[in-house]
């Protein structure tokens, strides 16, 4: 599925969203190993009330940037000179705005990586895409999706989980790929399935490629080898007062798939997994989804 343009003036920037645990990350390092783009560990500034509300004033902005989320902050993440990023955007033409600041920070992260171009993955975009296009026109969203027996499989054992109840967490991953198709209308936005770059990553990379604007390179395959060194830019999460949020081994630990090639095993885990009961209560709207998408079949 795909619609809309991008502003004409711009390179396109490539956003990749999805419901929790459908394969966000590997998609990340599969188009992060690509020589021209880079793309950060998951940003959300654009869900940040302090930094919507400083749209049209960079130096605030950028401030809110460096200290988002509140309470918790995940700059380090990034690996940039805060100092450098808040002297940068004071010194931004007079009328700059929101968006200039963002741009600002993706120049520097890709800078950073010998890249030119960057991309951003951030999951929770993915009920905002309307917002994120709004300030960059140029955002390509590709909405990563994967069975929902799986992503329920695998997201009960992360701390985000809304819920430990599996079926339910089918019913919410269904739920939100009705209200992401639904919010898609009008913009640049594709569809890729996690079976598709599993089984077949060349051409699901391919086509990708070519929806944002770039050139395919096979070293794209190759993601798992420099996937270590990437995920080491994830941090200790810690709250203002000290207390850990989340271990750095706790988020190595939940995103350790990419760093082997893509395994077959990884489809259809829900079928020793999820048992007879779970099944049944997983609703209609759901169980239509799942035959579309049919992952397993």
């Amino acid at each position: 599925m795909c619609a809309g343009r991008i502003e004409p003036s711009l390179p396109p920037f490539p956003v990749i969203v999805g419901v929790p645990r459908s394969g966000t990350t590997l998609l990340r390092m599969m188009l992060d190993s690509h020589s021209d783009l880079a793309i950060p560990p998951e940003t959300g500034f654009l869900l940040g009330p302090r930094i919507r509300a400083a749209s049209d004033n960079p130096s605030q902005a950028a401030s809110a940037i460096t200290g988002f989320p509140d309470g918790s902050p995940a700059w380090a993440d990034f690996g940039l000179d805060e100092a450098v990023f808040l002297q940068q955007a004071r010194s931004l033409p007079v009328g700059a705005q929101l968006e200039d600041v963002l741009r600002l920070f993706y120049q520097l992260y890709a800078q950073a990586h010998g890249k030119t171009r960057a991309g951003d993955k951030t999951p929770s975009y993915l009920l905002s895409m309307p917002d994120v296009a709004r300030v960059l026109p140029e955002a390509r969203f590709i909405h990563i999706i994967r069975d929902g027996r799986d992503v329920a499989v695998s997201w009960r054992q992360r701390w985000f989980a809304p819920t430990k109840d599996r079926a339910e967490l089918v019913n919410i991953w269904a739920e939100q790929i009705g209200r992401a198709r639904r919010l898609a209308a009008g913009l640049a936005y594709r569809e890729v399935r996690f079976a598709d770059l599993i089984r077949e990553p060349a051409a699901a990379l391919q086509d990708l490629c070519e929806f944002v604007g770039l050139n395919y390179q096979p070293q794209m395959l190759r993601y798992f080898e420099r996937a270590p060194l990437r995920l080491a830019e994830h941090r200790a999460r810690y709250r203002i007062d000290g207390s850990l949020v989340v271990s750095k081994e706790d988020r190595l630990l939940q995103q350790a798939g990419v760093r082997s090639p893509p395994r077959l095993e990884r489809i259809g885990v829900w079928r020793r997994e999820m048992a007879a009961d779970e099944l049944s209560r997983i609703g209609p709207a759901a169980r239509m989804l799942l035959e579309e998408i049919s992952e397993g079949a």
